[in-house]
């Protein structure tokens, strides 16, 4: 009997390629809080998750194989650009560095207790496969 990894995983795989974008748009962010004109951006994870649910077993990511999935296809329809909450300083960036930060330390620490959750499916599966 082959093991299907869409049902043994559920959804913690995708989490996964959707926060490491995220957390390459955020970086991005950062890297131009000084860049005139810079409007921020954020990948709303939410609606990625939505699709990611509604595509299970079609979601792509980044791939540089043919049995590789391919997530910028997916995750650019959920790129947009953030809203600012702070006054513009005249530069007409939009880049809030605290908030960035924030986003950033959050994404990652999601990022990791995604990882926990893949781990213990695959513990599980490795368990299963064992007979214990």
């Amino acid at each position: 009997m082959a093991i299907n990894f869409d049902n043994a995983l559920g959804i913690h795989q995708y989490t996964l390629g959707i926060r490491a974008k995220r957390a390459e748009v955020i970086s991005s962010n950062i890297a131009n809080a000084d860049t005139p004109h810079y409007k921020a951006r954020d990948i709303d994870f939410a609606s990625a998750m939505q699709a990611a649910k509604a595509k299970q077993g079609n979601f792509n990511m980044n791939r540089t194989n043919e049995r590789h999935f391919n997530l910028s296809t997916q995750t650019q329809a959920h790129l947009g650009y953030r809203v600012p909450t702070q006054p513009d300083t005249g530069d007409g960036n939009t880049v809030d560095i605290q908030q960035e930060q924030t986003a950033f330390m959050e994404n990652a620490l999601e990022y990791q207790m995604s990882l926990g959750f893949l781990d213990s499916k695959f513990s599980g599966l490795r368990k299963a496969l064992r007979g214990e």
